[in-house]
């Protein structure tokens, strides 16, 4: 990650795997989170309390008489009391929707795990009273539901979310764009995303953003066979966006693969970093439980 965010709790997750297999999203979304809100009400390596929406960690210049004791001694850190109308951040789910987000090396495809991500960040948001909203893209902007503390909000998102069907390519610039023109007040946005377009389209993008005062978070998601290139007889590639076919000897390919795909990764990671934008990889064989942890971390910054 490009900023240090707190000891992950040891609790973990239901496997993916058995995640897509519930029909219903928001139970998916309910399932993950209220496992993740007992884990962290049980770690010793967070501070943020029963009710997160309540507390923020003490910076300079705060009064004193609202740090929280009760917290420090069980956490040896410090944090504030906030009244409700100062807790509330204005969230905005940014989730590419691309042909490439359609792959899969086994059960589960990238598209499924950033589907239950998405969910499960909305339902969290949605249940700590901040207005939520959802934009998803590919070549163009394919649904936009404006961040919004609404009745109803929750069950729209979530509805968008589980009618996504990847097809088209990959195109940031035309929605980053659209946001750094739209959006007037500041908040919280979480891009979820295979990142498979050029690095400076993605960076100009999202600079621009953060240098109105918005917090980001870039959710990376991988296949565990797109990050380690497993491949061992000679085979048919297609690329799931152009639908360019190609014949490849993996023992050939597999170095400068990974290569290329490292510079990729990590020229995005500084570049990032050096924004303050937070970065999370996500393999999509592993739990969800570092991607709600780094939003929860993120949030409590914002707030």
């Amino acid at each position: 990650m490009s900023r240090a965010v707190e000891q992950t709790p040891a609790n973990r997750f239901i496997d993916p795997k058995v995640l897509i297999k519930i029909q219903n999203l928001e139970l998916v979304a309910r399932t993950v989170v209220e496992g993740f809100v007992q884990g962290l009400h049980r770690s010793p390596y967070m501070g943020f309390s029963v009710d997160f929406a309540s507390y923020r960690q003490y910076q300079p210049g705060d009064e004193i008489r609202r740090i929280d004791w009760n917290v420090f001694s069980r956490s040896d850190r410090l944090y504030i009391k906030l009244y409700e109308g100062e807790t509330n951040t204005r969230v905005l789910v940014l989730l590419d929707v691309s042909g490439s987000m359609n792959y899969g090396s086994g059960e589960i495809k990238k598209i499924d795990y950033a589907r239950i991500l998405a969910a499960c960040l909305t339902y969290f948001a949605h249940h700590q009273r901040d207005g939520v909203g959802l934009l998803t893209f590919d070549t163009d902007i394919r649904v936009h539901v404006p961040s919004s503390r609404r009745r109803g909000q929750l069950l729209t998102i979530l509805s968008e979310i589980d009618r996504i069907q990847p097809s088209e390519q990959t195109e940031f610039r035309k929605p980053l764009r659209f946001l750094a023109e739209y959006l007037t007040r500041r908040g919280l946005i979480v891009l979820i995303s295979d990142l498979y377009d050029e690095p400076d389209n993605i960076i100009a993008g999202l600079k621009a953003l953060r240098a109105k005062g918005n917090d980001i978070i870039v959710f990376h998601i991988m296949d565990n066979f797109e990050l380690t290139f497993p491949f061992e007889d000679m085979a048919q590639f297609e690329d799931m966006e152009t639908k360019r076919k190609l014949h490849v000897i993996p023992e050939y390919l597999r170095k400068q693969y990974l290569m290329i795909l490292n510079e990729h990764m990590e020229r995005i990671r500084k570049e990032l970093s050096g924004t303050r934008i937070d970065y999370c990889l996500m393999d999509t064989s592993k739990p969800l439980d570092m991607g709600l942890f780094t939003y929860l971390a993120a949030r409590s910054k914002s707030v």
